[in-house]
């Protein structure tokens, strides 16, 4: 639909691309979703039974990801800041 999942981060929820005129956030299926991830479409699937994946819509019997919903995720699968040093002090 968008050609490749390279679009999640540079898509600018205020701008519609131009093969969007209806103006809605863009949607990605499953297999864009693994390309982009860099993982499988049977680990998307995975986690979606375990609870883990990013939210998603359903379509009758299609998964659909909101970009913005994968960002939110994204980031909160972002390890922690490591402790400070003391060293040097």
């Amino acid at each position: 639909m968008w050609g490749s999942a390279a679009h999640l981060f540079g898509m600018d929820a205020d701008h519609s691309p131009a093969g969007n005129p209806w103006g809605l956030k863009p949607l990605l299926d499953v297999g864009e979703l693994a390309a982009y991830l860099g993982v499988p479409v049977s680990t998307v699937y995975d986690w979606r039974t375990r609870g883990l994946g990013p939210r998603a819509y359903r379509f009758g019997k299609h998964l659909k990801f909101a970009v913005a919903d994968v960002r939110a995720w994204v980031e909160q699968q972002r390890d922690p800041d490591p402790p400070a040093s003391s060293e040097g002090r």
